[in-house]
């Protein structure tokens, strides 16, 4: 994988890669979120970031917006810190990518749920084996979808998801350009929020197998999408600190 400090592709495929990332990954996280409901009783969860943001605002009696607005910026205060610069623009950037995808999760969620007839009727509850299966089967190609959007929008690096930036910080500026490792070490702050919500609520929800899943698996998949999805896409303005150069395993 070759890093470029600068851009090297135009500013109209940038923005193309990086819309169709972010229906990719509102199309991913969607999935997840309801094959879970779909099953009864439920025990695939969310998506990692998502299932701890979701218990904290339960434990703070804070809606889901609030949960991730908030979360969100504290993140990008963590980034400024390991990065050792705070820039308002990359902070900006962070808070503006919440926009359309919160817009894009919506319009998915209704798709699935069967609130456009015309197109499709909806995802039907399991109430089979086999559908329990074909189900976990769509939650875990939800990650996937995931963890490739990441890789196409973190390549492209026009605005990213704090929690997608503070993966790519981690991932150039500390594991020599090691998605998986990176993946894992950006676990550490949802994994600090589930336990934090853990001791105030004494429950432990939106936590499943899909969730085990993307715990393992999603970085791994992102890094082998750099590779696979795009592979003359190259990290674009890569930035992880005015005093640190990217260096790769």
């Amino acid at each position: 994988m070759t890093q470029q400090n600068h851009r090297t592709i135009s500013m109209s495929r940038a923005v193309t890669y990086f819309i169709l990332s972010l229906v990719i990954n509102s199309a991913g996280n969607v999935l997840t979120l309801v094959t879970s409901a779909k099953i009864h009783p439920s025990f695939l969860g969310a998506a990692y970031w998502s299932a701890a943001e979701a218990n904290l605002g339960t434990a703070f009696h804070w809606n889901l917006f609030w949960a991730f607005l908030i979360m969100g910026f504290l993140t990008s205060v963590l980034n400024a810190i390991l990065i050792h610069h705070w820039d308002w623009k990359r902070v900006a950037g962070n808070m503006v990518f919440m926009v359309p995808f919160s817009a894009l999760i919506q319009i998915f969620e209704d798709f699935f749920e069967g609130k456009y007839p015309a197109l499709f009727t909806g995802l039907p509850d399991a109430h089979s084996t086999g559908m329990v299966i074909f189900y976990v089967a769509l939650n875990f190609l939800g990650v996937a979808l995931i963890a490739t959007a990441i890789s196409i929008y973190q390549r492209v690096n026009l605005v990213l998801h704090p929690a997608d930036d503070l993966m790519q910080i981690l991932r150039f500026r500390y594991f020599k350009g090691n998605a998986t490792r990176a993946m894992w070490a950006s676990y550490i702050p949802p994994t600090i929020m589930a336990i934090v919500a853990l001791v105030i609520t004494r429950q432990f929800t939106n936590f499943g197998l899909g969730t085990l899943f993307a715990f393992l698996a999603q970085g791994s998949i992102t890094g082998i999408a750099d590779k696979l999805v795009f592979p003359h896409l190259k990290h674009q303005a890569l930035d992880v600190g005015q005093d640190f150069t990217p260096k790769e395993e």
